[in-house]
């Protein structure tokens, strides 16, 4: 596949074809499923994580703690697991739908302690609705699932989850590492999640309306910053009476970056989203140059989805409404600044809402 062909075709306007069958929902991991046993004393609890990340909380798969466009979750798990987690080392299997593993074979020789959690795409669920779209959503969601293992790493207070985003590699697309408890009790994170935080979070439906305040929108701007490093660039179309686009500035406010009504047309970009256009506040992540290679196409997007991912979260504490939005075509965001053509697109965004009606001025 010809991930640079790929994504050029996924930002044109082209539309995407009839819908076709997504297939099975997860892959037919050879040999009987296995319960995910709850863990002992010091050991890492494998149950507890992969049900605030990855699992499905109803039948039909859709709800789950990682977002994915169309709800058609095309991300798959692979568990390198090494010694102190609740399963015995091994490599595994993982099926969502019913919170169970399957014995793949032995573990990696030099799989450290705790569990590696491999990341891959079945292409196809996506594609049945997005057809040529789909790639870029796949790395988007990737990124996603990405930061639901890392979140729930937190929640559980584990030592920090490493996460491999670097974009090398197509098998598996990322990986995140979670160690195994260590002796003795860990010290609080202040920021760390609760369980119940995790399981909650649910994109909002449209309309998402009320311009969120400004320190509210800095806030989910250091987030995705932070989560997102690396060559991406991040600002927020702000609505509201004086409609800018903003980005933070070294001393912790936000600065503007261009004034004027940017969300109509970001509602164009975005599949022609309308509601959009509706919005209190967009949040974009923007770079992945044309002439960019496979790495860089896997690694900008891994990073987006991942940094939204975490945004997320950021923006439900702070009581705000928050959609992800991964199509984007046409969304030269750069060139519409001022800047070369094809050199900053849109790669991935969040919709904001401060669930409050707009202040109306004559």
């Amino acid at each position: 596949m010809d991930l640079v062909s790929a994504l050029a075709r996924a930002r044109t306007a082209e539309e995407p074809g009839p819908d076709t069958p997504a297939g099975p929902a997860v892959p037919d991991w050879p040999g009987p499923a296995r319960t995910v046993p709850p863990a002992g004393p010091g050991r890492l609890d494998l149950d507890r994580l992969l049900r605030l990340s990855l699992a499905a909380a109803d039948p039909s798969g859709r709800l789950r703690p990682a977002p994915s466009a169309g709800a058609l979750h095309p991300v798959d798990a692979r568990l390198a697991v090494g010694a102190g987690c609740s399963l015995p080392p091994g490599t595994y299997g993982y099926d969502p739908l019913r919170h169970r593993v399957h014995h793949l074979g032995p573990a990696p020789h030099d799989v450290p302690p705790g569990v590696t959690v491999e990341l891959t795409v079945t292409a196809r669920r996506t594609a049945s609705h997005y057809g040529h779209r789909a790639w870029p959503l796949l790395l988007l969601d990737t990124g996603h699932a990405a930061a639901a293992l890392r979140l729930a790493a937190r929640a559980l207070g584990t030592a920090p989850a490493v996460a491999r985003l670097d974009g090398t590699t197509e098998h598996p697309l990322a990986a995140v590492h979670i160690p195994s408890a260590a002796p003795g009790p860990r010290p609080p994170e202040p920021e760390a999640p609760a369980p119940a935080e995790l399981l909650a979070r649910r994109s909002a439906p449209p309309p998402l309306t009320g311009t969120p305040a400004r320190d509210d929108l800095h806030a989910v701007l250091a987030t995705a910053r932070e989560a997102g490093p690396g060559q991406l660039r991040w600002c927020v179309a702000v609505g509201g009476p004086r409609p800018e686009l903003v980005e933070a500035s070294p001393d912790g406010t936000l600065r503007r970056l261009a004034s004027g009504e940017a969300r109509p047309t970001l509602a164009a970009w975005a599949a022609g989203q309308g509601w959009i256009a509706g919005a209190g506040a967009v949040l974009l992540a923007y770079g992945c140059p044309s002439d960019a290679g496979p790495p860089r196409i896997r690694r900008d997007h891994l990073h987006a989805g991942h940094a939204v991912g975490c945004a997320l979260l950021t923006a439900a504490r702070r009581g705000l409404a928050a959609r992800p939005v991964g199509s984007w075509q046409r969304a030269d965001l750069g060139a519409a600044l001022g800047g070369p053509p094809a050199q900053n697109w849109i790669v991935h965004g969040l919709a904001l809402g401060s669930g409050r009606p707009e202040k109306r001025t004559s």
